[in-house]
């Protein structure tokens, strides 16, 4: 069963955007790079306030984000950086419950 990442990162949402659109080779290669790692899905959001940066990923396992993020930890740098992160990333796992209420992402 796939696991999900939540990565919070106290940083600026516009700045993410802007990155993303002045550095969208360099993205497409980390994201390629993860998917070579066995990357299900990926998603960057921004709180409401645009202070903080919440990366969404599914992921086979943990040990395959981890040897993505062991591999990629140099290209990810100047991203945050380029984004203001005021901190550490703040990685959580999550493995789905099973209470036979699921809806969407094909259930």
């Amino acid at each position: 069963m796939s696991v999900f990442l939540t990565l919070r990162i106290p940083g600026n949402a516009q700045a993410m955007e802007q990155y993303a659109k002045d550095n969208h080779e360099r993205l497409t290669g980390v994201v390629e790079a993860a998917k070579r790692h066995g990357l299900i899905a990926h998603r960057f959001y921004g709180s409401e306030d645009g202070s903080s940066l919440m990366v969404l990923d599914e992921w086979p396992d943990r040990q395959s984000f981890e040897a993505f993020f062991s591999e990629q930890e140099a290209e990810i740098r100047p991203m945050m950086q380029a984004v203001h992160a005021t901190g550490q990333p703040e990685p959580a796992f999550w493995e789905e419950l099973k209470t036979d209420d699921a809806y969407g992402w094909g259930a």
